[in-house]
């Protein structure tokens, strides 16, 4: 709590002064995907947990019509008009363009023109796979509905954060990220099917850790061959003459390692959570490793780097590794034994170092909730 505060203050000081009792505050945490990647937008399953790394955005509303943004993180400040008028791709500095995405993506759902001062922080590593951009739109969207006096959640957040970060961005991405960041339930996993977007709580077991290493290898999906990817499956999806590759058999994919991934990754996100339920630790480091294997061969999204992190999370300990994320670059997720974490993360960390010349960063993280107002107390408090 005391970590809270101190960001909480720290966003506060940020502010413009004003009325304290017109401040509020809101988080969004980022994600790690336990297995299910390039699913999401082929109606596929996937995997994810909400984690203790999030954005933390705190406003009170302007007694004029712009949405004022500041971000302690990145610099610098947007200016923005309340009614969505201004273009998103044109504002600078780009972390504002995902602003003027969502109050241009809430102004059509019916947002009033209300401005805000607001101030963003964040815990979650940029460009990491950890869902930092996703987590940034779930805040933004939840704070700019909130204060408008029209707040938003469950899947209608989600989709329209994620609908701000296509408008802002251009890239094509799925709904896995946010619906992850507006879904989470501490202690749990969470079982996403991408087509009804139903959502189901799968506990993680006592007895496991699980471990995030950053490779130290930044990504962003607009320079990533991202779109290149989902364009190969839309066209494989094609070719069968089907909607999606969610409907697609292994006996149809064999000769086509994109859509095979995306066949074979479904089968597997469902054998992963029968292995959590039943706490078959050897079944789920098992498919964590074929679910690297296939991303790495059949879906070419990893590199040297993560391909080496994977190997020596395993042999230092680890039940099983993967890249996590769309790949390029980034994180790789591990089980590991409960409170081993910090042993291994050091030993692999070094090992990496030295042979790469990069220092990554290892740290575990814990299930958290889903994006939500803090409450009132918790300010006051601080």
């Amino acid at each position: 709590m005391a970590g809270v505060d101190a960001r909480i203050r720290s966003l506060f000081a940020a502010l413009p002064s004003g009325d304290p009792r017109g401040l509020q505050v809101f988080r969004a945490p980022g994600r790690v995907n336990l297995i299910g990647d390039h699913t999401d937008y082929q109606d596929g399953l996937c995997l994810p947990m909400a984690i203790d790394r999030d954005v933390m955005v705190a406003s009170r509303v302007r007694d004029d019509e712009r949405v004022v943004v500041r971000s302690l993180d990145l610099g610098g400040r947007v200016d923005i008009a309340a009614d969505g008028s201004d273009d998103p791709p044109a504002i600078v500095p780009a972390w504002g363009r995902t602003v003027a995405g969502a109050v241009r993506v809430l102004v059509r759902r019916g947002r009033p023109p209300v401005g805000i001062d607001a101030v963003v922080a964040s815990t979650i590593p940029i460009g990491s796979g950890l869902s930092s951009s996703a987590a940034f739109e779930v805040a933004i969207s939840i704070m700019l509905a909130a204060t408008a006096g029209r707040p938003v959640g469950g899947r209608d957040l989600a989709l329209a954060a994620r609908e701000a970060g296509q408008i802002a961005t251009g890239v094509p991405c799925g709904v896995l990220d946010q619906m992850a960041s507006v879904f989470g339930r501490a202690g749990h996993a969470l079982l996403l099917d991408c087509r009804s977007l139903d959502t189901e709580p799968v506990r993680v077991p006592a007895g496991l850790d699980v471990l995030v290493v950053n490779s130290g290898l930044p990504r962003t999906l607009e320079t990533s061959a991202y779109a290149q990817r989902r364009a190969a499956c839309e066209a494989s999806a094609g070719r069968l003459g089907l909607a999606t590759l969610r409907d697609a058999t292994p006996e149809q994919v064999v000769g086509d390692p994109r859509a095979r991934h995306v066949v074979s990754e479904n089968a597997r996100v469902l054998s992963f959570v029968d292995a959590l339920r039943a706490g078959d630790v050897g079944a789920l480091g098992s498919l964590l490793l074929a679910s690297h294997a296939s991303l790495r061969d059949d879906f070419e999204v990893s590199t040297p780097e993560l391909d080496l992190l994977v190997e020596l999370l395993v042999g230092g300990g680890a039940h099983g590794a993967r890249l996590t994320g769309a790949g390029f670059g980034g994180c790789v997720v591990a089980l590991v034994p409960s409170g081993s974490a910090g042993v291994i993360g050091e030993r692999v960390s070094a090992e990496y170092a030295s042979r790469t010349g990069i220092t990554p960063d290892a740290f575990p993280v814990i299930a958290t909730d889903g994006a939500a107002p803090i409450g009132r107390a918790s300010i006051d408090h601080t």
